[in-house]
């Protein structure tokens, strides 16, 4: 039963050079209101970046910030939130050790999420904010989001989100790859922008491609950015203003900043990685500056927390990105468009026709959705076997919202659309849980025969009817044409469909 009173929850970031915590209530309404942030620094990111592994001793005082969080909790009565690690520490080697030390000192449960998880989190937060305040289209715009270890470049057309990477060279990481070099050069700033050159070199014929005409920047640093130029409290920095910056910040060092900006040293570090990004991106678009609404992943997170919490119809959008996106990578793979279409279609169908007999819901849904797109995507790599190589691809892919198990599942889904069913000698599938095993069985069952109804690639049948009697599934097949090969090619797919969901399939007619 979903909540219908006011609720205290908060979001917590274990981020790389900050711990961050908003706490908020959440009304029913789907809207919020920020009753405390709180921040404190570490060296998380400073450590990984340039070990891989983190200090005792940086241990110890997240431990301590993590701790005092959990009082301020405490005192406003929180019982749900959710906190979460990014790259600083996902990329840790000893991260497990931290995670379990964060638990049994301050009594908060940390979660490792990879970067496009991340990125959903900006994402969500971002498309409520466009929609409900400023009424902004994210057509023809690009998003660069810096965060301390990586940017995240966003496309979006007419038809949603094109692509998404993630570039692992954020200002902080920048500035421990390259900290040898500064005291060997006094054109530092030069050899810096060189290096961010080099890193975004295969994205120039995609930014080329695309009529960009409005960019949107987000991150930490960018406030920064607007306060030095005595843009406090606006939201839009132009690109003549910026090109000056970029120009008075690649003749300084650290200590001119500070003096000239009157900043500190550490702002000063970071600021100057971040102006370079911005700026090489900006060039190559036509926007006129860089729109800077001041959203944080932690507001994605309690936007997410309201969803969770309240009846609410706001996920189409973030939906509809993740499709895009997803759709977006099928035809990188040169995926036949129709016949992915109209499986994803009919799995969808076929999953709320028999929700009976699975009983999943609606994340698990959005995950077959995606197996129903990719399903073909091995053929780019080989006629035989595609149904391995289409696995091989989804695993290695960057999705929108999914983590790497999610990624996993996923990718064991689209594995089985073929005749091959999942076994324990399949190691990719030997290795899941008792529940995931199952969860992979029951979308394979419905993805497979989804496929067998289009074996003929001509899109035959143009919908389904779905009646139960006894214990049997009888499947109408709507169609004015001759479907002996897709009728035969269900049947064969029926008895894994009856092991799994424990119900006969019989067609009709």
């Amino acid at each position: 039963m979903k909540k219908v009173k006011n609720e205290v929850v908060a979001a917590i970031i274990v981020g790389s050079d900050f711990l961050r915590m908003s706490i908020a209530q959440l009304n029913p309404d789907g809207t919020l209101m920020i009753l405390e942030d709180t921040f404190l620094p570490n060296n998380i990111g400073k450590d990984t970046f340039a070990t891989r592994r983190i200090s005792p001793k940086t241990i110890k005082e997240t431990c301590a910030g993590l701790k005092g969080f959990a009082k301020l909790m405490k005192d406003y009565h929180v019982k749900i939130y959710r906190a979460i690690a990014t790259s600083g520490l996902h990329e840790a080697d000893n991260r497990d050790y931290i995670i379990e030390q964060i638990r049994l000192v301050a009594g908060i449960e940390v979660e490792i999420i990879n970067n496009v998880q991340e990125r959903f989190f900006i994402y969500k937060a971002l498309r409520h904010y466009l929609n409900d305040f400023d009424n902004i289209d994210l057509t023809d715009s690009l998003i660069v989001n810096i965060t301390s270890g990586g940017v995240e470049v966003s496309m979006y057309a007419i038809d949603g989100l094109k692509f998404t990477e993630y570039l692992k060279m954020g200002p902080l990481r920048l500035r421990e790859i390259l900290s040898t070099l500064e005291t060997k050069t006094i054109s530092f700033p030069k050899v810096m922008e060189e290096y961010i050159e080099s890193k975004i070199y295969l994205l120039k014929p995609k930014l080329k491609k695309m009529p960009i005409k409005q960019f949107i920047g987000l991150g930490g640093d960018l406030t920064t950015i607007l306060e030095i130029c005595n843009l406090n409290n606006q939201s839009y920095l132009s690109k003549e203003t910026l090109e000056q910056l970029y120009m008075d910040f690649r003749e300084m060092n650290t200590d001119q900043m500070v003096d000239k900006f009157h900043i500190s040293a550490a702002k000063a570090e970071l600021l100057l990685p971040a102006i370079l990004i911005f700026h090489s991106f900006l060039i190559r678009t036509k926007a006129v500056g860089i729109y800077a609404p001041m959203i944080t992943s932690r507001l994605g997170i309690l936007y997410g927390l309201i969803d969770k919490l309240y009846d609410l119809p706001r996920k189409t959008n973030a939906e509809n990105d993740i499709i895009s996106s997803v759709w977006y990578m099928a035809e990188k793979y040169g995926v036949d468009k129709q016949h992915a279409s109209y499986v994803e279609k009919m799995s969808l169908s076929l999953f709320d026709k028999t929700w009976k007999y699975h009983k999943l819901g609606y994340q698990e849904k959005l995950y077959l959705q995606v197996a129903a797109i990719l399903h073909d995507s091995g053929n780019y790599v080989s006629l035989s076997e595609h149904g391995s190589h289409s696995s091989n691809i989804i695993r290695t892919q960057s999705i929108m919202g999914f983590s790497d198990k999610e990624l996993e599942l996923i990718s064991n889904i689209a594995k089985y659309h073929t005749t091959q069913i999942p076994t324990y000698a399949d190691r990719s599938y030997y290795v899941l849980s008792h529940h995931e095993k199952i969860l992979v069985s029951k979308l394979s069952a419905i993805l497979k025969i989804a496929e067998s109804m289009d074996i003929s690639h001509m899109q035959k049948i143009h919908d389904i009817e779905v009646l139960v009697s006894d214990d049997t599934l009888q499947l109408s097949l709507l169609s004015n044409k001759d479907i002996l090969l897709e009728k035969w090619d269900i049947m064969n797919n029926a008895e894994f469909f009856q092991e799994v969901m424990g119900i006969k399939i019989k067609l009709k007619g």
